[in-house]
């Protein structure tokens, strides 16, 4: 066997297993850890049972497998097997199973003490994927309370060691490997704003194919950049054997990716993130990096998981461009500058603070755990993600309201899936189609299965025409998950032809959507938030249709995938969840309260008309919630009620204040009102004000503020409160002729305001002071009204006149009569 870097610290990790429960092995791309660690467990005295190795993807534990198990001279599924959600190599001779973060996680779920296993190994820690830290803290939680001889060995090239060492427990060791550094150089391309990923990464492959030797490996974000990169390499390096590498090629074609050419061809591979650890890829020596990378990310505003191309952080970038150096020197060439290197991320955030926690809430608390602060984490969930995971589950009613699973949850929990996805299969396999919901919920999770209509139908139709390896996998695995579901549905089953969009709305009916505009290009959902749908998509001219993915921000994610739903079928399907709602809403233009009856699919309205028969207390309700919101100036109100509101503010009656009177609105507004605020009849309403007032207040009120002012000539005023100059009222100069002193008000007493008048109601002088003004300024008014106003009285002295409004010559008439 080929002596490799990691050979030179395996006694220190056995010795280490040996001697305590765990321990963290860091060692470099390309040591050997991954295909070394786990066949050196089995001759261990302790290691009687299985060792399974976690990868974090299914490419990797098959090429994994496969390479243990070759160099043992064996075939995969003998002494070392694997198991991945489409494929599974194992028998009752395995010792060595390698399987996926998400399977393993369901392993531990169902059987919590491990049965049978010796060891678990987390290869490839420093990715921090979901199912990655949630096995890595239930095998603790298994191990500290249910099997303290189970063994937990962390394994990476790029963590921090002492932080998994603490999680594993104080006295965990760390083990490194030096590794065998073979010569890496770099080689930095620069970018281009205005030039498209693809024909930047094209240049550069050619590039790279001219000037150096070996196989090239190219990262790209995503399988649209690998096709578009390989449309243009057809013609521009025809001799060069190009191959795609990324979860959704066949086994066949992946590990024609891995293995070097049976015939000796040089060989370019275009992959994902897929390549950047675990694999090593025989023959390659040029890594040629774009320098992006594609990670899923949960929207909470638009409730989807999204897919989000951001830069490649330090640490893949080191990873990427190690694989050029795994097997003797390399070459890296990277699409971006030197200077800005240092301006990426040290590394990716981990899934755990970017993903939607439903499914590892539901997991919890399957295992019994409602406080996922009290299981070991490097990085805690976030307090908010759990809260809108929490809330989606019980919509689902997969928890009861103190966060615990309820029996359905725990039969959502045994179906290994998004957790709406498995409610999909079980509200489906009653109606009896579970099968149909099976398939449909396999669509959603591998891409390109039957190809990428965004129509869900068309792609369910053409996989069920489809013979490849992967298509027939997947059936087997959907009739794996029917089989399941059918066991966790007691009684008799209905037999019901549902179609497609039902089944995908079962498992999430916020995402049954109506189409807004002509084009199909605005979509509403029945959660309340806007989709967009490319107008060119065949489910475009559908008025109905549910979104089975969708990406991008939370207004205006654009729909990827869905299927159409005729009006009859939401009727029939989806009248359960349709509500008749009588609401009112306030007519802008009329001024008054409109009652309407509408029928609802969540967020989206169906019918609305007016309602026959509101309700009278919610019309008065509401009116009253308006004047709450709007004051009371929307009240009309007559002239002897806003002058007993002025009144009792300037005397500070709490029983007429603003506050008071909003507080108690129900009290004395209530049994007013109809369905306008300005039909209030005026009357009622100053009854109503009058009403609120104790006797002591009318004494009060009176005395501190009375309402008119009466002059000498008899004649009555209405005092001014809100006048900015203080209490005022408007009189004719003559109707206080004969009064030497001023008028007071209140107590105690202070000057009223007088705004003086001519006869014809047109202001001459306002005063404080009526002897000054008698005495001094008095003399100017009357030089002007006696030309002005001859017919009446303008005395010398109006102090010594008796008070009346009459003209001269009727007020000397009546004094001789």
């Amino acid at each position: 066997m080929t002596q490799l870097p990691v050979h030179t610290v395996l006694p220190d990790l056995l010795d280490a297993l040996r001697r305590g429960p765990g321990s963290v092995l860091i060692a470099p791309p390309g040591a050997g850890k991954t295909t070394t660690v786990a066949p050196a467990l089995l001759g261990e005295a302790w290691c009687a049972g299985t060792v399974i190795l976690l990868s974090p993807r299914r490419v990797a534990a098959r090429a994994a497998a496969e390479r243990m198990a070759e160099q043992l001279g064996e075939k995969a599924g003998e002494t070392i097997g694997y198991v991945t959600r489409l494929d599974v190599k194992r028998s009752a001779a395995t010792r060595v199973l390698v399987m996926t973060e998400a399977i393993f996680v369901s392993t531990i779920l169902s059987d919590p003490e491990l049965a049978g296993v010796s060891a678990v190994l987390f290869d490839e820690a420093h990715e921090r994927h979901l199912d990655s830290d949630l096995g890595l803290a239930l095998a603790i939680e298994s191990r500290d309370v249910l099997r303290e001889d189970l063994r937990l060995v962390v394994m990476s090239a790029t963590i921090d060691g002492s932080r998994f060492a603490n999680l594993l427990g104080p006295e965990t060791p760390v083990i490194e490997s030096e590794g065998k550094a073979w010569p890496l150089g770099l080689r930095w391309l620069g970018s281009s704003p205005d030039q498209r990923v693809e024909d930047a990464m094209a240049s550069a492959i050619a590039t790279a194919w001219r000037e150096e030797q070996g196989d090239v490996l190219a990262f790209l974000p995503g399988v649209r950049e690998i096709d578009r990169v390989g449309e243009r390499l057809s013609d521009r390096l025809p001799q060069a054997l190009v191959l795609p590498l990324h979860g959704q090629c066949e086994p066949a074609a992946q590990r024609a990716a891995i293995r070097r050419d049976p015939q000796g061809r040089r060989r370019v591979i275009l992959a994902t993130a897929i390549a950047e650890t675990s694999l090593t890829l025989d023959g390659v020596s040029v890594v040629v990096d774009s320098g992006l990378s594609r990670r899923a990310e949960f929207d909470k505003a638009a409730g989807v998981t999204r897919l989000v191309t951001h830069r490649a952080s330090q640490a893949s970038a080191a990873q990427r461009a190690g694989r050029a150096a795994r097997q003797g020197p390399g070459v890296a060439y990277r699409l971006w500058e030197e200077a800005a290197h240092a301006g990426r991320l040290a590394f990716d955030p981990p899934e755990i603070v970017t993903s939607d926690l439903a499914p590892l809430t539901l997991a919890l608390a399957k295992w019994g755990n409602t406080d996922p602060a009290a299981m070991a984490w490097l990085d805690a969930p976030p307090a908010p993600a759990l809260d809108a995971a929490r809330k989606s589950l019980q919509a689902l009613g997969a928890l009861d309201e103190d966060g615990r699973i309820t029996p359905f949850g725990a039969k959502v929990a045994s179906l290994p899936m998004d957790p709406a996805q498995a409610a999909m299969i079980l509200k489906a396999t009653e109606l009896g189609a579970g099968p149909g919901a099976a398939k449909l919920a396999l669509l959603l999770q591998e891409r390109g299965l039957g190809g990428r209509s965004d129509d869900l139908v068309q792609r369910l139709s053409r996989w069920n025409g489809d013979r490849s390896p992967r298509a027939e996998a997947s059936r087997k695995l959907a009739a794996g998950w029917t089989k399941r579901a059918r066991s966790l549905v007691s009684g008799d089953l209905r037999d019901e032809d549902v179609p497609v969009g039902v089944l995908l709305a079962l498992g999430r009916p916020d995402m049954v959507a109506r189409r807004r505009d002509g084009s199909g290009e605005s979509w509403l959902s029945a959660g309340g938030r806007g989709y967009v749908l490319d107008p060119a998509s065949p489910l475009a001219t559908r008025e109905w249709l549910v979104i089975g993915d969708a990406q991008g921000q939370a207004k205006g994610a654009r729909i990827l995938s869905g299927a159409s739903l005729e009006p009859s079928e939401v009727e029939q399907w989806l009248g359960g969840a349709i509500e008749r709602r009588s609401f009112l809403r306030w007519n802008e233009d009329e001024g008054r309260v409109e009652a309407r009856l509408e029928r609802r699919l969540g967020a989206i309205t169906l019918s609305s008309g007016p309602d026959p028969s509101p309700d009278p207390a919610a019309i008065a309700a509401f009116l009253l919630d308006r004047v709450r919101q709007k004051g009371l100036g929307l009240l009309p109100f007559g002239k002897s009620s806003l002058s007993l509101l002025r009144r009792a503010r300037y005397a500070g009656i709490e029983a007429l204040s603003e506050t008071a009177l909003l507080d108690d609105l129900d009290i004395w507004l209530g049994p007013l009102l109809g369905r306008r605020l300005d039909a209030v009849d005026k009357g009622a309403l100053g009854g109503a004000l009058r009403g609120r007032l104790t006797w002591d207040d009318q004494q009060t009120l009176e005395k501190l503020a009375p309402a008119e002012f009466r002059s000498p000539a008899g004649t009555s005023h209405a005092i001014d409160y809100e006048d900015e100059g203080g209490p005022s009222v408007e009189v004719r100069v003559q109707a206080l002729f004969g009064l030497d002193r001023h008028p007071t008000f209140g107590q105690p007493p202070q000057p009223l305001l007088l705004k003086l008048t001519s006869p014809a109601g047109r202001s001459i002088q306002t005063t404080r002071d009526l002897p000054g003004f008698w005495r001094g300024s008095w003399k100017d008014v009357q030089r002007e009204m006696k030309g002005r106003y001859p017919k009446h009285r303008w005395p010398d002295e109006p102090w010594a006149e008796d008070p009346s409004l009459k003209t001269r010559n009727a007020f000397e008439a009546s004094k001789r009569t």
